[in-house]
């Protein structure tokens, strides 16, 4: 799957903060790009697999929560 995420310099802390559109609250950072892209995938990778987890257990997904495939830039 891919996603699109958007990435900000942190001008408080240094570094960079990167959160994907697509999936409400999914946030991460990194010293480089380069390392906030690795902990967004983490962190997307652990977003898809607790919606998993919850619709295997009859859990309702929060908020309609949607998924689609969009590409990563």
């Amino acid at each position: 799957m891919k996603f699109q995420v958007v990435i900000e310099e942190d001008p408080e802390d240094g570094g960079y903060i990167v959160h994907c559109p697509a999936l409400k609250g999914c946030w991460s950072q990194g010293d480089t790009i380069d390392e906030a892209l690795d902990n967004i995938k983490e962190a997307i990778f652990g977003y898809l697999k607790t919606l998993n987890e919850r619709a295997m257990h009859g859990l309702k997904s929060p908020d309609k929560a949607m998924i689609r495939e969009v590409a990563v830039i």
